[in-house]
């Protein structure tokens, strides 16, 4: 999932207050970070840490690094501290909320994705990831509730459209469902798993063999080999 849960690195913020070799560390880290120099990166945020230990923006893309390199738990030890030093910085929250998915603490996710709406009611990747603990904790209403807000923010969030679709099988709502994957499909006509679930879809809930086999068949065309297999066992 971490390919679809969007990490928020916080861009170089400048300040009087920052220490000029802690602002040079800090700039240094970000090239870093931008040539995926990613331990590179980590050593000279750790340093402007050192030399400026209240420098919110180095605990937050040290955070971010981390998770790229999967230490979840140090990620989150980092956005927990720069949310001390910066309590209503909304993407702090929401990474935290991320790193803790990621760790299946799936209910600290949601409580910080909650903390992160309540600063910015308008976070439809908030909205949407939220969406996602709930589905994993079985909470398929709230999660449907949640993907109808995020695209409600953002009309063109077609991954939303396709989360609510799965969500809405499990809640049997079959047509719901490919409604969704029809509409994620529009916004990204190059959308192979949408082109796919809609295809079983069809022909597991609806019977429709020929229009579900032509969507295996797209996916399968635009790279997802799992289509293959199911086009053998569906449309042979």
């Amino acid at each position: 999932m971490k390919s679809i849960l969007y990490l928020v690195a916080t861009l170089l913020i400048t300040s009087a207050g920052f220490s000029q070799t802690a602002e040079e560390y800090f700039n240094k880290g970000d090239a870093k970070l931008k040539h995926q120099d990613y331990r590179g990166a980590i050593a000279d945020y750790s340093k402007a840490i050192e030399i400026n230990s209240r420098l919110v923006a180095a605990y937050s893309n040290r955070g971010t690094v981390k998770s790229i390199l999967q230490d979840d738990l140090g990620a989150i030890v980092d956005f927990t501290k720069a949310i001390e030093l910066d309590p209503e910085n909304a993407r702090l929250y929401y990474n935290r909320g991320l790193s803790k998915y990621s760790t299946v603490d799936y209910r600290g996710a949601i409580i910080d994705y909650n903390k992160a709406i309540e600063i910015n009611p308008e976070y439809a990747k908030a909205l949407y990831n939220r969406g996602i603990a709930k589905h994993k904790l079985k909470d398929y209403v709230g999660a449907i509730v949640d993907y109808t807000k995020s695209v409600e923010k953002n009309p063109n969030y077609a991954e939303a459209y396709y989360n609510r679709g799965i969500s809405k099988v499990n809640l049997q709502d079959s047509r719901g469902a490919i409604s969704d994957y029809t509409k994620a499909i529009e916004i990204n006509h190059d959308f192979a798993e949408a082109y796919y679930l809609r295809g079983l879809t069809r022909i597991n809930y609806l019977g429709q063999k020929d229009t579900g086999c032509l969507d295996l068949s797209k996916a399968g065309e635009l790279g997802f080999s799992k289509a293959y297999e199911a086009i053998q066992k569906y449309c042979q």
